[in-house]
């Protein structure tokens, strides 16, 4: 099929199908990969055997992103995006095969979240330079907060539709409404949505070692860029530490449940949806690094504090909602700085070197979370007499080692946005470009 065909789509008409479909997929992969977040806790009751599941989509995400941009910049971006959601689909069938049949295993869900880790390496560049060709540069605002509107909904509504599918229908419902999502976004990218090509500019096609080198050399020559991808790398450390602990506490504490966890991840969606939505409508702010800075602090600074100290569901969800109200400011004017000040025909090669720096601080924020909470944590709140201090402040039985953690990373994430708050490199990036 031609791209001058009738019924492809172009510019913005096309992104805003491509958003919709793409939203309602990640619907249902969210819905899937939470259900078998809890399906993996229960069979297990251990934080480690949950936090795998992220570091085996992570590991070779971090591992192989760098190499990526070589392919992501020379392959066609819409047929590279239809082969990786397929991939994605088909082990999403092979969960349901193997669950169907009462075979499937922890391990084979290791195995299947490091096939799509890997799968992502390459879709995930070539989503991002799609976007970019897509929509003009002045709505790159717009853009921003439109994607992370559908995330934030996307957030809210995974965990209400998987519990209430998984405790009426089971697992299986769950992954059929992901298939059935898959088939509505591949329909339309494969049917109505023309992606034009990037315009490389004076930088032939290459291979992958010259190609990682150029997004390295490129990082090297605007040190404001990579800072702000260090900070953020700085920041995905803690927050993994946070997604391990988070179902470990809920499922566990007094209070907590299936049910919690779901209402907490709901406000979460809720919070971030009503960032996205302010974000979509507000102009550009007039400095882009203060925004980042600030939305950070804020969230590493409340939420952390209010799951560690809370003992209710009000107060959990309370912290969900000011912990995560801001991160769509974050999300949206990191977007627009990056695609503003990276050339198009570099994005590819640099998103996958960003890809590398950024995320890999992930699987091993996850491993620590789960290390910490089931070897460390745990055990020395289990050790503490009811009249401790640190029973005073955490509670007592399982989860309050959680609980302790959270503290911890409070204090931790909240120093990490003060020492890059400071970094010159960083404003450097508030002279005119845009």
């Amino acid at each position: 099929m031609k791209p001058d065909k009738k019924y492809f789509l172009s510019g913005m008409s096309a992104f805003v199908l491509l958003w919709a479909t793409q939203g309602l997929s990640t619907l249902g992969s969210s819905m899937t990969s939470y259900a078998l977040v809890v399906w993996a806790y229960e069979q297990t009751g251990s934080a480690l055997s949950t936090a795998l599941l992220t570091i085996c989509s992570y590991a070779p995400y971090v591992l192989c992103s760098i190499f990526a941009g070589a392919l992501s910049d020379r392959w066609d971006k819409r047929r590279t995006m239809l082969a990786c959601d397929t991939l994605a689909a088909a082990t999403t069938l092979l969960v349901l095969v193997l669950f169907a049949s009462g075979r499937l295993a922890l391990w084979h869900l290791y195995l299947i979240n490091a096939l799509n880790g890997l799968a992502n390496t390459v879709q995930q560049p070539a989503s991002d330079v799609a976007v970019s060709l897509l929509a003009p540069p002045r709505e790159y605002q717009r853009v921003g907060g439109m994607r992370a509107f559908s995330n934030s909904l996307v957030t809210i509504l995974a965990p209400v539709f998987a519990t209430a599918l998984f405790g009426l229908a089971g697992l299986t419902a769950v992954i059929a409404f992901d298939l059935a999502s898959f088939g509505a976004a591949f329909l339309a990218l494969a049917l109505f949505i023309r992606i034009p090509r990037a315009n490389a500019g004076d930088t032939p096609p290459c291979t992958v070692w010259r190609a990682a080198a150029q997004g390295l050399a490129y990082l090297r020559q605007n040190r404001g860029i990579l800072d702000v991808i260090l900070f953020l790398a700085a920041i995905n450390l803690t927050a993994s530490m946070y997604e391990a602990a988070l179902p470990a506490m809920l499922l566990s504490r007094a209070g907590g449940g299936r049910a919690v966890l779901g209402l907490v991840s709901a406000c979460t969606g809720a919070a971030t949806l009503l960032g996205s939505a302010a974000m979509t409508l507000r102009p550009a702010p007039k400095s882009r690094v203060r925004a980042i800075c600030n939305a950070l602090l804020f969230a590493m600074s409340t939420e952390n504090f209010l799951l560690a100290f809370g003992r209710s569901a009000p107060v959990w969800c309370l912290g969900a909602v000011l912990g995560w109200v801001s991160i769509p400011v974050m999300n949206t004017n990191l977007d627009a700085l990056l695609r503003s000040r990276i050339p198009l025909g570099m994005q590819g090669r640099v998103y996958s070197v960003r890809n590398t720096l950024q995320f890999f601080t992930i699987p091993l924020g996850s491993l620590l979370g789960g290390l910490l909470v089931d070897r460390v944590f745990e055990p020395l709140m289990a050790a503490q007499g009811s009249a401790s201090l640190l029973a005073w402040l955490f509670g007592s039985g399982k989860g309050s080692g959680a609980a302790f953690l959270f503290c911890v990373l409070g204090v931790l994430g909240s120093a990490t946005c003060l020492f890059f708050r400071h970094d010159r490199h960083l404003w450097a990036l508030e002279a005119p470009s845009e």
